[in-house]
């Protein structure tokens, strides 16, 4: 299979928009293993755009290659010919807990009584900090400043000569959320927390099986999906098929609602459910609470889309695409000076002044996180000549810090934790703003809600944090105990 060129710098977000941590993706029993794992990374690139890898193996060796950027940017043809083998494992990711080094880049490879293991995790360990000072009392040495390091060290503390015992039992000691890939040189493993607070699922191809964040990467490769990594079961992938284990107890599921809301691609199927029309039932759902009246509805590319299809729809309204984005914008660009504001939101956001001018125009949004990007993106809009601007938010007001694996772990990151909401719709300068509410929120899912994670918008935690897991460092690192107070971190002093 040939792999695509790569001209030129690659998009980036300029508007702080919520990132999630990792996508994962493994394969076993494909001669191209390593060709595929680069696609199914491609597919999972929204996933994670700071670094990547790939470790693939043939049975005897294990071979990884892992770099900063994104996909198309570390591996090219070239490289992947080195990457021999019929399994392979990948990563993409984006830091929540680690700072972006080379040396955090993920599947993390070690050695460890003869045998190389690669591991890529999506989520984030609440206890990772209480347990590497245990264990870095206890004589340990970390390399890397993740909370994926600290599975890697518990298994080898368990010293079992089976490989999903010593998981396990590593595993036992976590608390928070892990959707995980592990690779040696002859099997691929996967596994989920109980809670399932992530996404994932198992496809096969011709006779190989595949694991991957979202289905969205089967479908590239053309695999045929099979199901999901059910919560709290280790998969094993090796020459004798897939073996199943469900080595824990049962717990009532908290599946992260922001998959839906934001994070996953609409083409994708997770929990169970096409992201795309639980989108659009979440923009059906706006028009029955907020039924706003106007002469168009319209997103702002590409938050929103599939909302704004369904409130329009159900509305019976114009849907319009009133400003469009370019595609083009590299991941750094020449300053401008202070004279040309807002620059950074209209070199990536363009609105077409004939459609909107003199309008009443509803847009629908996905989030407001922070609010300062949406402030300047209403403020184009108004110099564009609209009438009128309401501004519809498929889901709740963020008014808590997720610690599951999105970068919004600060409370004072939050508008809404600050803010009510007739303040914001000031402060962004609308005429209108609504939410969704959760109980529509959760109902436009299909799913019930006691399986849902709902932290972020109701400060209920599922799973309980570690003493200050709040006031770790704001940059992500795992910093010597201390606490964040006016706004810098007690471990690192970063503000």
């Amino acid at each position: 299979m040939s792999i695509p060129t790569h001209s030129g710098p690659a998009p980036s977000e300029h508007d702080r928009r919520p990132r999630e941590s990792c996508g994962i993706f493994g394969i076993f029993g494909h001669p191209e293993a390593a060709r595929l794992t680069y696609f199914g990374l491609y597919a999972l690139q929204h996933r994670g755009q700071e670094s990547c890898g790939i470790v693939s193996a043939d049975g005897c060796r294990v071979r990884p290659h892992r770099g900063l950027g994104l996909v198309p940017e570390v591996f090219n043809t070239q490289i992947l010919d080195q990457l021999p083998g019929h399994l392979a494992i990948g990563h993409v990711r984006y830091s929540t807990t680690g700072s972006t080094l080379l040396i955090n880049a993920q599947p993390f490879v070690v050695q460890h009584a003869g045998q190389m293991l690669a591991i890529g995790h999506n989520g984030t360990l609440t206890n990772a900090r209480q347990i590497r000072q245990r264990l870095e009392a206890d004589g340990s040495i970390f390399q890397s400043s993740m909370d994926t390091e600290v599975i890697v060290h518990l298994m080898a503390r368990h010293k079992s000569p089976d490989l999903v015992e010593s998981l396990t039992a590593a595993l036992t000691e976590l608390k928070g959320s892990y959707s995980l890939v592990l690779l040696t040189a002859d099997r691929v493993i996967a596994a989920r927390d109980p809670f399932g607070f992530r996404p994932l699922s198992l496809g096969a191809l011709n006779g190989a099986w595949v694991a991957a964040s979202e289905t969205c990467a089967f479908d590239l490769i053309q695999a045929d999906y099979f199901r999901e990594v059910e919560p709290g079961e280790i998969v094993v992938l090796d020459r004798n098929g897939l073996h199943s284990h469900q080595p824990f107890p049962l717990v009532t599921h908290r599946h992260c609602i922001f998959e839906y809301i934001y994070f996953a691609r609409p083409d994708s199927k997770v929990f169970g459910r096409c992201v795309y029309a639980v989108r659009k039932r979440l923009g059906a759902a706006l028009a029955r609470e907020h039924p706003v009246d106007g002469d168009l509805i319209m997103p702002f590319p590409d938050s929103g889309t599939y909302a704004a299809l369904g409130f329009a729809e159900s509305m019976n309204l114009p849907f319009e695409m009133g400003v469009i984005r370019n595609h083009y914008v590299g991941r750094t660009f020449i300053q401008p000076s202070q004279s040309m504001r807002d620059f950074a939101v209209r070199v990536k956001l363009n609105p077409v002044k004939e459609i909107l001018k003199g309008k009443r125009v509803i847009v629908v949004e996905d989030s407001i996180i922070r609010g300062t990007t949406t402030r300047s993106r209403i403020k184009a809009l108004r110099e564009a000549g609209v009438k009128e601007v309401s501004l519809l938010v498929s889901c709740p007001p963020h008014r808590f810090p997720c610690y599951y694996g999105i970068d919004f772990s600060t409370k004072g990151e939050l508008i809404a934790a600050r803010q009510q909401v007739q303040q914001i719709r000031d402060y962004l300068g609308l005429d209108y703003l609504g939410y969704l509410s959760v109980e529509a929120m959760v109902e436009a899912t299909g799913i019930d809600s006691g399986s849902f994670c709902l932290s972020c918008f109701t400060g209920d935690y599922p799973v309980a944090l570690e003493e200050d897991f709040s006031k770790t460092c704001f940059e992500g690192d795992i910093c010597a105990p201390g606490p964040a107070e006016a706004g810098v971190c007690g471990g690192c002093e970063k503000e």
